[in-house]
């Protein structure tokens, strides 16, 4: 046997590795312990069994770091088959049940016949920070918006007037309302006391603000049920949003510090719509260049390239694909967004399309198309982006 393909089973204390030979046969078999000393001696008894093996593995995360630093640091190849790939191919082997053994065999026997399958080469140190960093402060402002979400509630429990009145997205009211939650506490201290509070912590707008509060505070003079222990729960749920904000801003300094490493960062960011935060979401989604043969590839990746689903009589129907990287349409949406107001290029093909019919998303989602185009020849290319002169320069 000269060619194998060996199939990992991802776990976080766990791997299951199978290895079939060029008739779909299963020849290994093993659970492996998450760690150096048992993947090296796997890798070692694999690479036994044929001369060229190619590994495929189900997860792409933290879990399988380890092993994929190992396989690429012995020049093996490593394919990526998606865990929705695995589910769907299930029910044409035999057994009802589900395994990591089994699992694992799915995953070898799919390197085997497919050629579609996304070759996993390793990323560079700034690919890898930036990709950790982007999924932090992912996880920062969604915490930050179920905060912001949890105090509005809280606030209606106290005093619905005020909750009305104060934007919970900015420093200030944060600020108040780490010291004062209630009608009755901010009648007593008043308009005046209150700046001055508010301007000792170096809030802006201070007297706006105070006048603000206190205007909502006269509005109500009934003390509702549990008002103690919702202001309690207040004044913790703004110092909790205060801290996360402070949190993402110095997270935000070490994304744009790791974003201008990158060679491709001005290249990135000279595309109208992108700046720091989605290029390095672009970074994290992409890695490395190279994979991408051509844009056409980049869009299949980015889900903006509609597939057909035809059928019979009807034909022409298009939707988008099933697999794609969500993070990376984000980046390409939210950016074509963002450049129909900025960039007259972006503004004049879509109002192109708005006027042949398309509804509004179909129009950005064609822009994000064309920009996949743009940006991929500029990066192949490692020029920066230059708008197009106007007709009457041109000419």
């Amino acid at each position: 046997m000269t060619r194998a393909w060996a199939g990992v089973d991802i776990g976080r204390q766990h791997h299951h590795v199978a290895v079939v030979d060029a008739d779909g046969t299963r020849v290994f078999s093993r659970r492996v312990a998450n760690d150096e000393t048992a993947l090296l001696e796997t890798i070692e008894d694999v690479l036994g069994h044929a001369e060229e093996i190619t590994w495929a593995i189900d997860l792409h995360c933290s879990e399988s770091v380890l092993l994929l630093t190992l396989l690429l640091d012995h020049g093996q190849k490593v394919v990526y088959v998606p865990g929705i790939v695995v589910n769907r191919a299930a029910e044409g082997y035999r057994g009802a049940g589900k395994t990591d053994a089994k699992d694992a065999l799915i995953i070898a026997d799919q390197a085997r016949m497919r050629r579609d399958l996304t070759v996993l080469d390793g990323d560079d140190e700034v690919v890898v920070e930036l990709r950790m960093l982007v999924a932090r402060r992912k996880d920062l402002a969604a915490d930050r918006t179920r905060a912001v979400n949890r105090l509005h509630d809280q606030l209606l429990a106290i005093c619905p007037a005020l909750q009305r009145v104060l934007d919970l997205t900015t420093k200030g009211p944060l600020t108040l309302l780490t010291g004062f939650q209630t009608p009755a506490e901010l009648r007593v201290i008043g308009v005046d006391d209150l700046t001055t509070w508010l301007r000792d912590r170096k809030v802006r707008n201070a007297a706006a603000l105070a006048a603000k509060a206190v205007a909502a505070a006269q509005a109500q003079h009934t003390t509702l049920p549990a008002e103690r222990t919702a202001a309690l729960l207040a004044a913790q749920l703004a110092q909790g949003v205060i801290t996360l904000n402070e949190q993402l801003k110095d997270l935000d300094k070490l994304i744009e510090d790791r974003f201008h490493r990158h060679p491709s960062a001005e290249v990135i960011t000279s595309m109208p719509g992108i700046g720091i935060l989605l290029g390095a979401e672009f970074i994290a989604a992409t890695g490395k260049m190279s994979r991408f043969t051509s844009a056409d590839q980049l869009a299949s990746l980015a889900g903006v390239t509609p597939q057909p689903r035809d059928s019979g009589r009807i034909s022409g129907n298009l939707h988008r694909p099933q697999r794609y990287s969500r993070p990376l349409q984000r980046v390409f949406y939210t950016s074509a967004l963002l450049s129909i107001q900025s960039c007259p290029e972006s503004r004049r093909f879509y109002d192109r399309k708005r006027g042949e019919g398309k509804r509004h998303t179909q129009a950005v989602l064609a822009l994000a198309r064309r920009r996949v185009n743009v940006l991929w020849a500029l990066l192949r290319d490692n020029r920066t982006y230059q708008p197009a002169p106007p007709l009457a320069l041109a000419a």
